[in-house]
């Protein structure tokens, strides 16, 4: 159900352009990726109960889904496939699969498993064009959805701005259906954040400039608020958003939608502007 077609228990000023302004469920924008480091079968029930309508992509991040028992990650992905989410192991597994070559395997035995998606990064060591183009078919050829990912992880060997875009423009020819922007799970010193994890703006609107309408189908690791915010305040509330903590999915939602001060004060100024908001201020003190 589209949130614009879902009963809401208030009645605010800002509720009509929240409830028609945000995607819903399947998305093609406005994309939310959970980073899920270790959830069991009751907490990922618990997490889709309160908030799997916001949520698109799921990511068992880093080589975690290879240390779990089979028989719990086939339940767990069949409960999280069940609500329309793509399930992915993280591009660390990915990574590890290829320094062994085994990259055909791996994608093979991800479909059995019941991924739906698999994600292709170099973020450890690079991988020569024509082998990242083969990695992408292979993962196709697999009946996998790919989601391929462009940066680095290590903060002394970033790409620069210029070279990601080109990279994500490239994959998405390639076949990714989506592209992630590295941001690590802690958001900081890598991609278009600085060692505190302060947005880069120049480097965001250099990628945004390049890739062009491409934008809608990339991915940014945005695993701080302040991120977060900025890339809304830049993108509107349909900007894809990656590296989600799934305590935090609920609160990013709240984020996109105004219904917390960071965006609030950016969707009241508009309403005002277009005369449909008044807002009673105090008259000026002598």
């Amino acid at each position: 159900m589209n949130p614009a077609d879902r009963p809401g228990w208030y009645d605010l000023a800002v509720a009509e352009e929240v409830r028609t302004g945000r995607t819903g469920k399947p998305r093609a924008r406005g994309i939310t990726m959970v980073i899920d480091t270790g959830l069991g079968l009751s907490q990922t029930a618990e997490l889709l109960d309160m908030a799997g309508q916001w949520i698109d992509h799921w990511k068992l991040s880093f080589g975690t889904s290879a240390l779990v028992p089979e028989p719990v990650l086939r339940k767990k992905l069949e409960l999280i496939n069940s609500t329309g989410t793509l399930t992915f192991p993280g591009g660390t597994l990915f990574e590890a699969a290829t320094a062994h070559r085994h990259c055909r395997h791996y994608m093979r035995a991800a479909r059995r498993m019941g991924f739906t998606a698999v994600e292709i990064s170099e973020g450890t060591f690079d991988l020569p064009p024509e082998r990242r183009r083969r990695a992408i078919e292979c993962g196709l050829s697999a009946d996998l959805i790919v989601i391929s990912e462009v940066g680095k992880k290590d903060p002394e060997t970033q790409p620069e701005p210029e070279d990601l875009a080109s990279q994500v423009l490239t994959d998405l020819e390639w076949g990714s259906s989506w592209v992630v922007m590295e941001g690590r799970e802690s958001g900081t010193g890598v991609g278009v954040y600085d060692t505190a994890g302060h947005v880069d703006l120049e480097a965001v609107e250099t990628v945004a400039a390049r890739i062009g309408e491409a934008n809608q189908r990339l991915v940014w690791e945005a695993p701080l608020k302040e991120q977060q915010t900025t890339l809304i305040d830049r993108f509107g509330m349909n900007v894809n958003l990656g590296n989600i903590a799934p305590e935090r999915v609920l609160a990013l939602e709240a984020l996109r939608s105004g219904l917390r001060y960071e965006t609030l004060r950016s969707v009241t100024a508009r309403l005002e502007e277009q005369k449909i908001l008044e807002i009673e201020r105090p008259e000026p003190e002598d």
